[in-house]
């Protein structure tokens, strides 16, 4: 018998999970937003899956290879369970439409805004996505939420001066603001 199907909070990882250096593959300059570790703690004690979803076109463009990703991702998964949580997915797209080389000069339903990734990790990890949350830095993943049929669809921008709400989604300057709308739960 398998398990009922859980809620998740879907990561994207540069930018909201770590500081968006651009293109990063190397551990040395990984620095975690802030925030992050206590954030996902708090949605794993309410029973959310904890996933990465993340575009990563570096792959692609051939700046660094799928193995460097994947180890800086397991050092990731490391510090993760180091703060007390658990990753329970990682996934990613190394695909572009038309900066990707050889194979991955594609057009992918994996690469966000397209649902792929969400899809994929709903299948393969049993997600409510109808009961789960998007938090994304960027309008590709409110796209990719929203087109996954995510329920829960936040904004993480640092510049903004406070919690607002706009079409859809929540638009937040911390990502401790995601805790307080989690516990308050406004989320209509």
């Amino acid at each position: 018998m398998s398990a009922a199907p859980r809620p998740a909070l879907l990561l994207d990882r540069d930018g909201v999970v770590n500081d968006d250096t651009g293109y990063l593959h190397k551990i040395a300059e990984c620095r975690f937003v802030e925030g992050i570790f206590d954030l996902a703690r708090a949605f794993a004690r309410r029973g959310f899956a904890i996933v990465i979803a993340t575009n990563q076109s570096g792959i692609g463009r051939g700046y660094y290879g799928e193995g460097e990703f994947l180890e800086l991702m397991d050092w990731m998964r490391a510090a993760f369970a180091q703060n007390g949580v658990a990753l329970d997915g990682v996934y990613y797209c190394p695909d572009h439409p038309t900066e990707g080389q050889g194979a991955y000069r594609r057009d992918s339903p994996r690469r966000k805004p397209g649902p792929g990734m969400l899809l994929e990790a709903a299948a393969e990890l049993s997600l409510d996505l109808a009961r789960s949350w998007c938090l994304g830095d960027q309008a590709s993943d409110i796209a990719a939420g929203r087109a996954a049929g995510v329920g829960t669809l936040v904004l993480f921008d640092p510049k903004a001066l406070e919690i607002s709400r706009r079409e859809d989604y929540w638009i937040v300057p911390r990502l401790a603001d995601v805790v307080d709308l989690l516990l308050s739960e406004r989320r209509q």
